[in-house]
């Protein structure tokens, strides 16, 4: 993945900001209108590593006036973090352009 760090230390992954809390990865900025949220179900054994193996994504509306569950503009479950993320960055290019 082509991620790269700032100054104050987040994680920059194609020009969008990236989170981890626990087993949840937002990715984008919530000044923005939209956000996705990658949660991972399911994990693996890869050497001393757990490895990420099912991946929920979910494109949100960040607008906190919107009941949560109306929040959720699109999901999906993919197997791997990378297949996850390719998902998540054109969902969220297209959905901050249009």
């Amino acid at each position: 993945m082509a991620a790269t760090k700032k100054k104050g230390g987040d994680l920059i992954y194609k020009g969008h900001p990236l989170r981890r809390k626990d087993n949840i990865l937002y990715y984008g900025s919530m000044n923005d209108k939209y956000i996705v949220m990658l949660q991972i179900t399911e994990t693996v054994k890869h050497d001393d590593l757990d490895v990420a193996s099912k991946v929920s994504v979910q494109l949100q509306l960040t607008d906190p006036d919107v009941r949560s569950r109306d929040r959720i503009v699109k999901k999906t479950e993919k197997n791997g973090l990378y297949a996850a993320m390719d998902v998540a960055s054109v969902w969220l290019d297209r959905a901050l352009a249009g």
